[in-house]
């Protein structure tokens, strides 16, 4: 038995000889859990010196301690989206433990969060299936329509946020394209991922496809060509497109790939059209300030080695615009212009996250203005940085940079410890310059001596931190993805050729 190509290892207890689970050859390399313990490994080992040569399988090379911490942080990040989603209707909030709305984007990471714990053996292949249909059923029963209460969505697309118990649109928040792209990214791996012949799978696949041809994406494809942020029913479309290189490459895919409401082929140069190329800290590239930006899409498209038209005039392709992004990062916290304190070559990274207060403060000698949540970034194009850091811009990135990012976080866990390191992982964000006991805080707590530090966990930061770490362990996601016939159309319709890309679906 093989998944995408790669054969299906049996593990048993070296006791009673029961099967443990059938294990990829790539997931062996760096499995261990409890239930994975190391005779139940040496055990393995033999079959999988037999199967390397024969089908070229290799993991990383990581020493022991990386596994260690890596296994460690996976296993965390994935408890906040198995116990923190309710298991009702399966919607994950959008942060942890302040009471919150669910997030759309956070249920589309949860819905590729739940395989990824059947791989570590977390979670039974029964359990996640179980999850994955309560949160398919409910999408798929969901109210929609164009009244601006009681509704989920409308047109197939849903609401940015959602109450966490009743499904209905939080407050007056906007119809999102960008955050029902993120769902739909989950929804598709979710539908890949469950293949077989059982009742719940099979609705589980069934389901999947149609809430993805539901989405009548050409509705929101503007005049120019390019895809509004989203609608209210308060207002109709929202002006604002995405435009400039963002993480709406995905958005613009899965509209491009639809086999119901396609959006027009001119979309993607239109798109591309608006990008900024410039150098920045050493680094020439596509410019992008939050590194979310560069991770999103990434999550479930394995960009290497394929190209569109602009890409291929710059000789190179995404994933190494994404690294280039990431390593500029690092050298800018190096370099660091402004002075933030602990800013360096293991401190560094700048995305969409909280902070401590929307407030001016005297700090060496000058007035510095700090945020709350805010999208941090820095490129070219501007630099939005009040010395806050946020542990998914490396966490995020590791697949791009695990030279870089993964002493970063090593160093951030034990060099902050609790106060960033937690039951389900990274906290959102800290900032070591903001000590201003006397400050009133949205969010998160002075800690005496290492600065301010959020006490909550997002779901959006979750999902890059655990989705990304396995993909560069095991490519996982992306194998399956590649499979994926609306993700190979979309991109095929943007224009990319090349790698993978010209293979048929399946294979590698």
């Amino acid at each position: 038995m093989h998944v995408n190509g790669n054969p299906l290892i049996d593990v048993t207890d070296v006791q009673d000889r029961t099967l443990i689970r059938r294990v990829s050859l790539a997931r062996l390399c760096t499995m261990r859990t409890p239930r994975f313990t190391e005779n139940k490994f040496a055990l393995a080992v033999a079959g999988l010196l037999l199967l390397a040569t024969a089908h070229g399988g290799a993991a990383p090379t990581l020493d022991e301690e990386d596994n260690e911490f890596l296994d460690d942080l996976q296993w965390r990040t994935f408890g906040y989206f198995w116990e923190t989603t309710n298991a009702v209707n399966g919607l994950t909030p959008d942060r942890f433990p302040t009471k919150s709305f669910s997030s759309i984007a956070a249920v589309g990471f949860a819905l590729t969060a739940y395989p990824i714990g059947v791989e570590h053996a977390w979670i039974t292949r029964e359990q996640a299936a179980e999850r994955t249909l309560t949160t398919l059923n409910f999408f798929a029963n969901a109210p929609q329509g164009d009244a601006p209460v009681g509704m989920s969505g409308h047109k197939g697309f849903f609401y940015h946020f959602l109450e966490l118990d009743t499904g209905v649109r939080y407050r007056n928040n906007e119809l999102s394209t960008i955050d029902t792209a993120l769902l739909m990214a989950g929804v598709l791996f979710a539908a890949e991922y469950f293949d077989s012949d059982s009742p719940v799978e099979a609705k589980i696949r069934t389901l999947g496809n149609t809430l993805y041809r539901n989405v009548q994406w050409d509705w929101m494809e503007q005049a120019s060509g390019l895809i509004s942020h989203g609608w209210k029913p308060e207002v109709g479309a929202l002006q604002n497109s995405y435009m400039g290189y963002n993480e709406a490459m995905l958005l613009y895919i899965l509209a491009l790939g639809s086999p119901t409401h396609p959006i027009e082929n001119r979309a993607w140069q239109n798109y591309t059209s608006t990008y900024t190329w410039d150098h920045f800290y050493g680094f020439e590239m596509i410019q992008f300030e939050p590194l979310f930006g560069h991770q999103y899409s990434h999550v479930w498209i394995d960009f290497r080695g394929i190209h569109d038209p602009y890409t291929q005039a710059r000789g190179l392709d995404y994933f190494e615009n994404s690294v280039r992004a990431t390593r500029s990062q690092q050298a800018y916290a190096i370099t660091n212009p402004r002075g933030w304190q602990d800013y360096g070559e293991n401190v560094w990274g700048l995305t969409a996250c909280d902070g401590p207060a929307n407030t001016t403060r005297l700090v060496g000698g000058e007035d510095r203005e700090f945020f709350t949540y805010s999208a941090r970034g820095a490129s070219s194009i501007r630099v939005r940085d009040d010395g806050t850091i946020a542990p998914t811009a490396a966490g995020g990135s590791i697949s791009f940079a695990p030279d870089i990012c993964i002493p970063t976080l090593r160093h951030m866990k034990e060099h902050y410890g609790t106060a960033l390191y937690g039951k389900y992982g990274f906290v959102d964000c800290f900032n070591p310059t903001f000590t201003f006991a006397d400050a009133k805080l949205q969010h998160g707590t002075i800690v005496e001596g290492k600065g301010w530090f959020d006490t909550d966990y997002l779901g959006i930061d979750q999902g890059p931190i655990l989705s990304m770490i396995e993909n560069y362990r095991s490519d996982f996601v992306w194998n399956l993805m590649r499979k994926n016939l609306a993700i190979r159309k979309g991109l095929q319709s943007a224009g990319f050729t090349g790698g993978w890309l010209d293979k048929a679906a399946g294979t590698r």
